[in-house]
């Protein structure tokens, strides 16, 4: 980590020159205005790391909390997003794993909860919408900066944004709407389309696995058969037998050739009925009229068993991560009109009509105008990142805006300060059969501090202490390790390229170390697809 070392040793320390408690009487009712208050400011110490915590609330009821490192900061902030419909307090940096700046607490660390909860119910209030969509990121960063001048008696040099699933959309709206906020922006899985992902998507999920008597269909004891033959049929693709797919889209598994003969035998193949399911969740749901794709993609082939928790249960009563976001969501946030106390998943019409209601609400909760010129003339640089195997966000929504942000800005200005990595068998934010672990910050900091961009990128297995609290609704999908061939966990680095180029195995070594892979061509070049709602990636105000 010499080089994680060097960046983040490149900034003198700066101490405090006032007391903690001091902070309690800086007036930040510009920033939000009412109810724009400090409500505590006190040492405590975090990873032995000694920090002044200082929290708060902004209008209309969100709260805050920003650390400010009492003898290690070295001049930079870093803000944090939320996952799911937030409604907590979350200050793990997203993309981080081994990132020296972190781990030494040279960051001013700032988060909110933004006003949201476990449900959408506070959705119909205008002013909590507001908070959710963008106003509580962008106050609080204005806090943060207010405090470190108070504290330290001068502004950060740099500002960095880390944040995964709606932490990603809301790292993406920051450098929409404020393009001056933050320096370097890393957005993973982001949540990004969000009207569309939490209807269409989860929506479609939740209604392909349920029957007419409300039970569900395809359950998780059964993910091991759909996916063991899915990377059969696929593994090989990408010129390397690992149990991972470098490339999903290359991959054209035909699900009933898995199908039972005989319902009544299936300890190895799947009942008509599951076989169903699946298909329509690879697919995704069809506009009846014009035959064309209402979404721009879902789960991807090798995906399966993070698709546990998240719309396949364990047992066929048990209810579904997919079905209670999609329900919150279409009742309470993305609709214009609310659609009534009795309103339920069957009563959600999948078609481009459907995709028309929720264009009022799409430029307030989406982050997906292809048009950041404000953040790329302000020098702003944007790592996107997501998991190939993410079951809650598909990542082709993802490579989408990465390919409608060539398309409007250009490939050169867009190759200047802009990133995607797809990571293979990686699940919403991490865990998963592929290596999961990343530092993103650290590239980050190079790009905007010394203006290296970032290439190749190391990833690593997860060990099973390590968990990824930084994004949405964890799945409980059973999260394989890829092992030796002796059995025993073995720790699996290997290198990403940026999209769309991919890690090449050099055909010799072992397959766990990066060191036996070198930067491989695209395996797939089709730009995405027509689907009825691509427009929503045009540029907005």
């Amino acid at each position: 980590s010499s080089s994680s070392e060097d960046v983040a040793e490149s900034l003198a320390v700066v101490e405090p020159v006032i007391d903690c408690a001091a902070l309690l009487s800086v007036n930040i009712t510009s920033i939000g205005g009412a109810g724009s208050n400090i409500t505590s400011a006190t040492e405590a110490t975090s990873d032995d790391i000694s920090y002044c915590v200082v929290e708060g609330t902004l209008p209309p009821a969100i709260t805050w909390e920003v650390m400010l490192p009492v003898s290690t900061w070295t001049q930079r902030y870093m803000q944090t997003g939320c996952g799911g419909l937030c409604g907590m307090i979350s200050l793990s940096v997203a993309a981080s794993s081994g990132a020296e700046a972190v781990d030494n607490g040279n960051f001013v660390l700032g988060t909110t909860d933004m006003d949201g909860g476990t449900s959408a119910t506070w959705g119909v209030e205008a002013d909590k919408r507001a908070a959710f969509a963008y106003e509580a990121h962008h106050w609080t960063a204005e806090v943060a900066k207010t405090l470190i001048q108070n504290y330290y008696a001068q502004e950060q040099k740099y500002a960095y944004f880390s944040g995964c699933s709606d932490g990603g959309r809301e790292a993406v709206m920051e450098a929409l709407r404020y393009p001056n906020d933050f320096n370097g922006i890393i957005a993973g899985a982001p949540a990004m389309l969000f009207t569309l992902q939490n209807s269409f998507h989860h929506g479609w999920l939740a209604v392909s696995n349920t029957d007419e008597n409300g039970d569900h269909i395809l359950l998780s004891d059964r993910l091991e058969i759909l996916h063991d033959a899915v990377v059969s049929a696929c593994d090989s693709l990408d010129g390397i037998d690992d149990g991972l797919l470098s490339d999903p889209r290359i991959c054209n598994f035909d699900v009933s050739t898995i199908q039972c003969t005989d319902d009544a035998d299936n300890s190895t193949c799947l009942t008509s009925a599951e076989v169903q399911v699946a298909i329509k969740s690879y697919s995704g749901p069809i506009d009846p009229d014009s035959d064309e794709h209402l979404t721009v993609g879902e789960v991807q082939y090798s995906s399966e068993l993070g698709w546990s928790g998240v719309f396949v249960p364990e047992d066929a009563a048990t209810s579904i991560m997919s079905e209670s976001v999609a329900l919150s969501c279409i009742k309470y946030l993305i609709l214009e009109n609310y659609p009534g106390d009795n309103y339920t998943l069957d009563d959600f019409v999948f078609a481009n009509s459907t995709i028309n209601l929720l264009r009022p609400r799409h430029p307030l909760l989406d982050s997906v105008s292809a048009d950041l010129s404000e953040f790329e003339a302000a020098g702003g640089k944007l790592i996107l990142w997501h998991g190939w195997a993410d079951p809650q966000i598909s990542p082709r929504t993802t490579i989408a805006y990465h390919e409608a942000l060539q398309a409007n800005m250009g490939a050169d200005v867009v190759e200047g300060f802009n990133r995607l990595y797809l990571l293979p068998g990686v699940y919403h934010c991490g865990s998963g059969e592929g290596p999961s672990e990343l530092d993103l910050v650290t590239p980050m900091m190079k790009w905007i501090e010394e203006g290296i961009a970032p290439h190749a990128v190391m990833t690593s297995s997860a060990t099973s202490e390590s968990t990824n609290d930084a994004g949405q609704w964890q799945s409980s999908g059973s999260s394989r390790r890829l092992t030796s061939g002796s059995g025993s966990s073995v720790t699996v680095t290997r290198p990403v390229y940026p999209y769309p180029h991919v890690a090449k195995y050099i055909g010799t070594g072992s397959v766990d170390d990066a060191v036996n892979f070198v930067e491989g061509d695209a395996l797939y070049t089709n730009l995405t697809a027509y689907w009825l709602g691509e427009d929503f990636f045009d540029p907005y105000s």
